[in-house]
């Protein structure tokens, strides 16, 4: 039984509780944080043990591994204190204020070998996964172009005195929805964006940070394309995230539940035949124990529960990734200054 500990007790944070508390082998023992009221309720309604100190909490219960599903300016301290007691680490996105902290994470974690993972979600639905399959397997050929997207209705007034406002709590439109998308271009294509030009940050209704993220990407492998962000658009229900790759011999489109295959010509070997092919995200989405908000949260704490299990390190999320993305998010903002 693997003995876990979380910090943070917002959305996310009792998103990865009730994920963990179904996991069969993982004891949920002590969260921390400063609400008085979740404090009360989950004292009331849990035997987990509450804690307003997390050093505290670390240095009496101590867990296996630590959940840091706190603002962005505090998971450095939190990240580096858990490793250093020898706990394995899950920090939710975006990984550090600055690549200078993230990269010290990463030293320790490979230092002391901790498994290490960062909550990019997206990695883990069945639709892109599939997309990655195909793209590396050439079905579409060599590919000569990418559209990364994201739209949703979060700030759409002016308005202030939430994390997302405030740059040094990690707020902005960057780091909150253009960094998924960021990320999602490095794992499908299996290549880190190592550039980029003409990047635009406008600000909308925000006065500190920027609402929408538009640029050029160029990849390590060559390939080239464009992002497309806005967290101030009221024409979607909620958060979507999508991603258009072209190849010589057909394209792939894919958000969180749809997949579309075009080919020029019959692929029998995949199932596909001439013209355009569509895949859902329950024919590609293995089972999982516990499904909460989708079964991509409960697979990405599956993996890194197996990992702490038996040593077979699920590393699509590690640190080291989340840190390429902190890499390219800091070059389209310096980018963005010079426009």
């Amino acid at each position: 039984m693997i003995k876990a500990a979380i910090i943070g007790l917002g959305k996310m944070g009792m998103s990865h509780a009730a994920i963990l508390g179904g996991l069969p082998n993982v004891d949920l023992v002590a969260a921390c944080d400063m609400d008085s009221l979740l404090q009360s309720a989950f004292k009331k309604l849990t035997k987990i043990q509450m804690y307003t100190d997390y050093k505290k909490m670390i240095d009496e219960q101590k867990p296996d591994c630590v959940y840091v599903v706190t603002p962005t300016k505090l998971h450095y301290d939190m990240v580096m204190y858990a490793m250093e007691k020898g706990c394995h680490v899950f920090c939710e996105k975006p990984f550090a204020l600055t690549v200078e902290q993230g990269e010290k994470m990463v030293q320790m974690a490979k230092a002391k070998g901790l498994v290490n993972q960062v909550g990019y979600h997206n990695r883990y639905i069945g639709t892109f996964n599939e997309m990655k399959r195909l793209l590396a397997e050439g079905v579409i050929g060599k590919p000569f172009h990418f559209m990364g997207e994201a739209y949703g209705p979060v700030v759409l007034k002016s308005k202030g005195g939430t994390w997302r406002s405030d740059k040094k709590n990690g707020g902005g439109c960057i780091e909150d929805y253009a960094a998924h998308v960021l990320n999602l271009i490095n794992y499908i294509c299996g290549s880190n964006i190592v550039d980029c030009r003409g990047t635009q940050m406008p600000s909308i209704f925000s006065s500190e940070v920027d609402d929408a993220v538009y640029g050029s990407l160029y990849l390590e492998n060559g390939l080239k394309g464009q992002i497309s962000v806005n967290w101030s658009d009221d024409t979607v229900r909620k958060m979507t995230t999508s991603l258009k790759i072209q190849g010589d011999k057909g394209k792939l489109e894919a958000d969180a539940t749809t997949l579309k295959i075009y080919v020029k010509e019959d692929r029998p070997e995949y199932g596909l035949k001439q013209g355009w092919n569509f895949k859902y995200i329950t024919d590609c989405t293995p089972m999982v124990d516990f499904n909460l908000r989708g079964e991509e949260y409960t697979a990405e704490n599956a993996a890194f529960i197996h990992g702490i299990e038996t040593g077979e390190v699920d590393t699509r999320n590690s640190f080291e990734a989340a840190l390429q993305t902190d890499y390219i998010i800091a070059k389209m903002e310096k980018d963005a200054e010079l426009m």
